[in-house]
């Protein structure tokens, strides 16, 4: 952490003059460098606090060696199981591909993603990699991945972006098979991006604990249905004839467990949060003062975290849990790998391997500010029309397909001729 009070910096507990001339030109710089989708964000630059963060598309530990970074956005790897749910589709499908049909009919994305966050979630290892084959396909700002810190293939902001498959395999192909003469083309490409789906669903499942690997206990990914049937997986499944779709749990001690492990303190769903908030928000109309006391605005800190244990049974502390689960519905995971040999490894840092190569990696998590509490509302808001539009807009297909099969029985004419 990095303290601006004043003219004084405050680093590593110790405290530097300057000028807050040098305080404003740094913030104008910053703001210089951030991508076009972000400046119109301002940034205070009278605060009297910045954070100073690590740059996580590269491995600390690793010097003078090629760094390879995949940046995912998971999105939230469960159905809702909460009796307030009002419509029966979100107990069926997730919320991110209900959303999809939303954001494609705004022009935000130009087609559908085939990926879905219950795939990635599942465990399951062929799930698994049909997620992330997705998320290849149509990155949009779900993946990301750089090299030596520079962004090769995802989205620069929602107008740019970094898709070619191709290119991106001659990128990666000297990571993954650094002497052999593989050829370029539609073969190669697949190859690579094989290998690399294989190291980033190894990284996923790693366990972040320290513990061994046979002495993680699998738990089951979710209280509600495991899978979503607006999958692509799902219904490919289900056209082969196959009605059971496999989930094997997550390992424990793995990064995508934590991570739906705290999405699920959203117990409730938005429908059951948000007549909490209302009635919160009438209480502190009455007594403004509380606010502080029941930290709407932090400060959020490590006792803060403790008590949402406490507080669950409390509109205030149910809300909190929410907001915490939130945050972590929308977080992005870093995966920064760096290729090794055998005897350069060192057996404190994890390694996994592939079938030319072997890499040591680390696993970050981005985007942990807390979602503010006024968001409630607009989620509330969100949630409906994400719903609404997915029914109407799913009625209208069937409808069409109705149509059309009556149509073509109208059009049938049965002859009989005498014999």
């Amino acid at each position: 952490m990095k303290q601006f009070f004043g003219e004084k910096y405050i680093h590593h507990g110790e405290v530097v003059q300057l000028s807050l001339d040098f305080v404003k030109q740094l913030c104008l710089k910053i703001q210089s460098e951030r991508p076009e989708s972000r400046c119109n964000k301002d940034m205070d630059a009278l605060s009297g606090y910045a954070m100073c963060l690590p740059n996580l598309t590269r491995l600390h530990f690793v010097e003078h060696r090629p760094i390879l970074c995949v940046e995912i956005k998971p999105k939230c790897g469960f159905l809702p199981f909460s009796s307030n749910v009002s419509q029966e589709i979100k107990y069926k499908v997730c919320r991110y591909c209900m959303h999809q049909h939303l954001k494609v009919a705004k022009g935000k994305w130009k087609q559908l993603s085939k990926y879905c966050p219950l795939d990635l979630f599942s465990g399951n290892k062929q799930r698994m990699h049909f997620a992330l084959r997705s998320l290849l396909q149509e990155a949009q700002n779900n993946l990301k991945i750089f090299k030596n810190g520079e962004l090769i293939y995802g989205c620069k902001d929602n107008e740019d972006s970094l898709s070619d498959l191709n290119e991106l395999a001659h990128h990666l192909k000297p990571f993954f098979f650094p002497s052999n003469g593989l050829v370029s083309g539609p073969h190669c490409t697949r190859t690579v991006l094989k290998e690399l789906i294989h190291v980033i669903t190894m990284a996923l499942l790693s366990s972040t604990d320290v513990c061994k690997a046979g002495d993680m206990k699998i738990v089951p990914s979710s209280q509600g249905r495991s899978y979503c049937e607006a999958s692509a997986f799902s219904k490919e499944l289900v056209r082969n004839g196959k009605n059971k779709i496999e989930t094997s749990g997550l390992p424990r001690g793995c990064l995508l467990y934590k991570t739906l492990q705290t999405q699920m303190l959203d117990m409730l769903d938005i429908e059951g949060i948000y007549p909490l908030y209302n009635r919160v928000e009438q209480y502190l109309e009455e007594f403004p003062n509380e606010r502080n006391m029941l930290q709407i605005d932090g400060p959020y800190n490590e006792s803060f975290y403790e008590k949402l244990l406490d507080l669950s049974t409390e509109d205030d502390g149910t809300i909190q849990q929410y907001r915490v689960a939130m945050t972590a519905k929308d977080c992005s995971i870093m995966i920064a790998l760096s290729p090794c040999q055998q005897d350069e490894c060192s057996e404190q840092r994890p390694v996994v391997l592939t079938s030319k190569s072997r890499f040591t990696f680390s696993l970050s998590v981005l985007d942990l500010d807390l979602k503010p509490y006024e968001s409630i509302q607009h989620q509330y808001k969100l949630d409906g029309k994400i719903v609404n539009y997915y029914l109407k807009n799913t009625q209208a297909k069937d409808d069409s397909v109705m149509s059309n099969l009556l149509k073509e029985n109208e059009d049938c004419t049965l002859v009989l001729h005498k014999m």
